[in-house]
């Protein structure tokens, strides 16, 4: 099977970052162990980090346009399984992804583009979020950006134990499933409204916030009895 000049380049990048190092490494360095020009290299890659990362952009935009058609009512699960899809493209990655882990533990400059990568899904899910937020909520919108940073906050720290080599790949999926239950618990008030549940809870000017959010989860453990 053929290899596509883009392989070929990330390839040769992998390897030259892990032997001689990410600053000793040049595009040119790159380009020449994949048999390509300068110019070709560029016409793929902005910069010579940005070949060995994902390609984010077409991962986002695919992600955008499953978010943008997705009902109000299942938007929440919507966000859950587009950061699945982000978790299935570094597990196929497979041992790629783990290389690209260890040299960005070492080079700054992998390790910050590593975290525009990690805002960009961020904001993808928090404008999702936003978007069905009406003009001036402020506590849907606060809502919107609390919601998308825990669900970027556990695929993240599933993702990192996988990519430690701290568990398998079964466990991993498994893992997610566990950490997104957790988020779903967190955030079962606002979810549970946002598909046409109403709870009403009467407290009084002196009531302190803990007791409020006990008494708010207790209104709607009720109800789900109910």
């Amino acid at each position: 099977m053929s290899v596509s000049t883009e392989d070929r380049i990330r390839a040769a990048a992998f390897e030259l970052f892990s032997t001689q190092g990410f600053d000793a490494t040049t595009v040119d360095d790159i380009a020449a162990a994949a048999g390509v020009g300068r110019t070709t290299f560029f016409r793929k890659f902005r910069a010579k980090e940005d070949a060995i990362f994902p390609a984010h952009d077409e991962l986002l935009a695919l992600l955008a346009d499953r978010l943008d058609a997705a009902d109000s009512g299942d938007l929440h699960m919507e966000v859950l399984d587009a950061a699945r899809f982000v978790f299935a493209h570094y597990l196929a990655e497979g041992e790629r992804a783990r290389q690209r882990y260890e040299l960005a533990r070492t080079v700054p400059a992998l390790q910050v583009r590593e975290l525009v990568g990690t805002q960009e899904y961020f904001q993808l899910f928090r404008n999702a979020m936003r978007a069905r937020c009406e003009e001036g909520d402020f506590a849907t919108a606060l809502y919107g950006e609390q919601y998308a940073s825990a669900v970027v906050t556990a695929h993240n720290f599933v993702l990192r134990r996988w990519l430690r080599g701290e568990t398998k790949e079964h466990q991993a999926r498994a893992e997610l499933e566990r950490a997104f239950d957790d988020v779903r618990d967190r955030f079962a008030e606002v979810v549970g409204s946002a598909a046409g549940a109403t709870t009403v809870v009467v407290v009084t000017a002196t009531t302190d916030p803990d007791s409020i959010a006990a008494q708010v989860r207790s209104a709607l453990s009720e109800a789900a009895r109910g």
